[in-house]
């Protein structure tokens, strides 16, 4: 599975751009503080200073370390969840302003990266969600009725058979595409959003990792591994590695890993005969599967949930190059050159939420699309902390329920959760799969 030079524990988006330690100073005193330096801060920061506001931006360790360097660099908005569910959760209106939004935040992400003249490999390849059942391609369809109702989004509906332009396997009951979605490199987009901050002079400390926050009057008292910082306003943008003292926000938010793998150098060929779309690739299935080309064209990376818990690089990678080899038989042997892992901050609501507790601003939830929504949600947080009205946005009439199972800061419900999605919904999910295609295949016959 690996062999000399792989590289285990080493995201490969790092080979081109690996996080870096800021050496600025901890001011004495700011109108915003931003807490985390990924794409969600970041966002924020710039979004309180073209507002005239004097920001800082503190990270517990090296910025965009976490998710924004390690992410699958796929980068698209639509809501995760169904019209239904969507009104169900927050009110029928609430479930059309969030559809309707998906539009505007992908151009809005778009023209930022333009805008700041962000080298990160963009694309627009599209994006292709590949239904794992029957079952699944048939909320596809429902899905596809809602978003051309709803939104301004592009979306097309493939069949079994109209998917072989952009995958070769048999795996796949349909699939829905989303032509106007692309790809990145997820650390060069940090990287970035990094200089963007820099450009405007705006203190950005490693290794501030902060350790108390008190009122003072209306003002906050903040103290850091670096030491203490008084600020008017601040925004919280830690997402999947939110620590105490910020408890509120661990309850409502959890740490879900997520795992990645990168094969060798493969033949040009081999590619093209594996992938001859070239888009980004989503699975329905609850394994969460997501795999796409690299950004040179050279080898896949293939990501998802080889476990809810912390487990061993080598066993993880284990158990997605067998998953790889479900939808290409032909990977089965496959060296891989790189496996890491990552946490996206999920949320009970699979959605993300714009708010303020306690005085703290904060996005956060994202839930596996912060490629768009972390630094278009960080912006309107950033409006929010100075009181913009760019600040409006559907994802401040969501909400971040808590869940009885998470009772402690570490979610412990995990590890029960990973045993019955393992055990009973993947079976069950493949059961459904194979009895799909032997009726497909019935029927060719």
């Amino acid at each position: 599975m690996f062999n000399g030079e792989s590289k285990i524990g080493h995201p490969y988006w790092w080979e081109q751009a690996r996080p870096t330690v800021t050496s600025d100073e901890l001011p004495a005193r700011c109108d915003v503080l931003v807490i985390g330096a990924g794409y969600t801060g970041l966002s924020a920061a710039i979004a309180a200073q073209a507002c005239g506001a004097r920001v800082v931006v503190v990270e517990a360790g090296v910025p965009g370390e976490g998710a924004s360097s390690r992410n699958g660099g796929m980068f698209g908005a639509h809501p995760r969840l169904s019209w239904d569910k969507l009104a169900a959760l927050f009110g029928p209106d609430t479930a059309d302003a969030l559809f309707a939004e998906a539009g505007p935040a992908l151009s809005w992400a778009t023209r930022f990266i333009a805008t700041e003249g962000i080298d990160c490999d963009f694309q627009t390849t599209g994006r292709i969600q590949l239904a794992w059942s029957g079952s699944h391609h048939a909320a596809q369809r429902r899905l596809a009725t809602t978003i051309q109702t709803k939104s301004d989004v592009d979306v097309a509906l493939l069949d079994r058979a109209g998917i072989s332009a952009d995958i070769v396997t048999d795996r796949y009951a349909g699939a829905l595409v989303f032509p106007d979605h692309g790809a990145l490199h997820p650390a060069k987009y940090h990287r970035g959003m990094m200089r963007a901050v820099k450009r405007r002079g705006v203190p950005l400390v490693s290794h501030a990792r902060v350790e108390a926050l008190t009122r003072a009057g209306t003002r906050f008292e903040v103290d850091t591994a670096k030491g203490r910082i008084l600020a008017d306003k601040v925004v919280l943008a830690t997402n999947g590695y939110t620590t105490r003292p910020f408890g509120w926000h661990m309850k409502r938010v959890f740490p879900l890993p997520s795992y990645m793998i990168a094969t060798q150098s493969l033949p040009p060929d081999m590619l093209a005969a594996l992938a001859p779309g070239r888009r980004m690739m989503v699975e329905t299935r609850a394994r969460h599967s997501y795999f796409r080309l690299s950004p040179d064209g050279t080898r896949l990376l293939f990501g998802g949930r080889a476990s809810m818990r912390d487990l061993p690089l080598a066993q993880a990678a284990a158990r997605l190059r067998s998953t790889m080899a479900e939808i290409w038989p032909s990977l089965k042997d496959v060296t891989l050159s790189h496996a890491w892992t990552g946490n996206t901050g999920y949320s009970f609501a699979h959605m993300p939420h714009v708010g303020v507790q306690d005085g703290l601003c904060f996005a956060m939830g994202f839930s596996g699309s912060g490629t768009v929504m972390a630094p278009y949600l960080g912006a309107k947080a950033g409006y929010l902390a100075v009181g913009d009205v760019r600040a409006d946005t559907a994802y401040a009439r969501t909400h971040l329920p808590r869940h009885v199972l998470h009772l402690f800061d570490r979610p412990h419900f995990l590890t029960a959760a990973d045993l019955w999605y393992r055990y009973w919904v993947d079976r069950a999910e493949n059961r459904q799969a194979r009895r799909d295609r032997a009726r497909a295949t019935q029927k060719q016959h």
